[in-house]
């Protein structure tokens, strides 16, 4: 029997020491590592995607003494030069000046189409760097470093990359899938109780869209989660990134059933454009989006009453709001109305039916909107 090669040795060796979840697309396929201590073996999982001598490392200033320098070495360990650039940070960096920002960086190094660009922080820097990186060359390959909870379970997996104007959120983007996607699950412990809040609310919207199991599991482990036990945290990033693969492998450009991903946030983008981006955080306007929806598939006759009390104490015991103050309703319609989910100029809404089961509609009375804003109001 031939010996095997040292790389392909090398390769089963860190296939068995690193469980990931298969992102499977018509054409792409790509991989979402979830481990403790992912962060070091980073450069070695890129080198098996995207060789090359070079690769970009722009990271959130929030991960900058803690993450930051692991990922560095990690590249450097692999045999990349690494060029590395710091962002600004925030909500309100993810503009198309921040873009060009990182254009400049990429273009002053002549840096080339084959090599890969890291997004090393949360949503937004993923968001930002991922919409450099399929636009700069026509598209070079992007990996997603995850750092916060939400990107982990949401923002790092199905290629949706873009930025914000002053009209709305995300209004300006593309799908470019990753190359990659390594999870480093303790990073989540250098995030602040409200970040890891913002986080929860995603994996409770996907289970409410999908698992009512996952439901169930979530809130009965709550404390191990906000307790940041690394075991609980494993087993909610794994299955919550899953059912996001399954849907993304579904529908990847969001023309049928990725759009139930939307669970709130038809509401929550309204939210975040009037009160103001980083004001009310995005997982924070998600909760409150999910029980304005949830008010509103009531008043339509959908789902049982009880859904709403169960969704909202959930929620609470998560540590998001279940009410906040909100501007007028004329600004909130306004912004609704901005959304990129708007068909024929009819508001769509993701509303559920039970747990595990949503449809969209777009033919609510224009009152029962109201009050569902109303439901969430302090």
């Amino acid at each position: 029997m031939l010996a095997r090669s040292s790389a392909a040795v090398a390769r089963d060796k860190l296939a068995r020491r690193m469980p990931s979840v298969p992102v499977v697309l018509p054409q792409h396929r790509y991989a979402v590592h979830i481990e403790p201590n992912a962060l070091d073996r980073l450069g070695g999982v890129i080198r098996e995607v995207a060789p090359a001598s070079s690769a970009a490392l722009f990271a959130d200033p929030a991960v900058r003494g803690t993450l930051l320098p692991r990922a560095r070495a990690s590249l450097e360990s692999a045999g990349y030069e690494v060029i590395e650039h710091a962002l600004p940070g925030g909500e309100a960096s993810k503009t198309l000046d921040g873009v060009r920002a990182l254009y400049e960086v990429l273009l002053s190094r002549r840096f080339e189409r084959r090599s890969p660009i890291v997004a090393l922080g949360g949503g937004v820097t993923g968001d930002m760097v991922g919409f450099a990186a399929a636009t700069y060359l026509r598209g070079v390959p992007f990996v997603q470093c995850p750092t916060t909870l939400l990107a982990m379970v949401d923002s790092s997996v199905g290629g949706k990359v873009g930025v914000n104007v002053p009209q709305g959120k995300n209004l300006i983007g593309a799908f470019h899938q990753p190359a990659v996607v390594v999870a480093d699950i303790l990073a989540l412990r250098t995030l602040p109780a409200r970040e890891l809040a913002c986080g929860l609310a995603e994996c409770i919207k996907h289970a409410v869209i999908r698992d009512p199991s996952l439901f169930a599991w979530t809130r009965a482990n709550l404390r191990a989660l906000l307790a940041l036990d690394a075991d609980a945290l494993t087993e909610l990033v794994a299955r919550n990134v899953a059912i996001k693969a399954a849907v993304v492998s579904e529908d990847e450009r969001e023309t049928g059933v990725r759009a139930h991903l939307n669970f709130g946030h038809t509401f929550a983008h309204a939210i975040e454009a009037v009160v103001g981006y980083g004001e009310i955080l995005h997982g924070e306007a998600v909760a409150l989006g999910m029980l304005a929806a949830t008010t509103l598939a009531i008043s339509a006759g959908l789902c049982a009453p009880e859904l709403r009390g169960e969704l909202e104490a959930v929620v609470a015991a998560a540590g998001l709001p279940v009410r906040a103050r909100l501007p007028d309703d004329a600004r909130l319609l306004e912004a609704m109305a901005l959304d990129k989910k708007v068909s024929r100029a009819r508001i769509r809404f993701v509303l559920p039916t039970r747990l595990g089961e949503v449809q969209l509609r777009d033919d609510l009375e224009p009152r029962a909107v109201t009050a569902a804003w109303a439901s969430i109001r302090l």
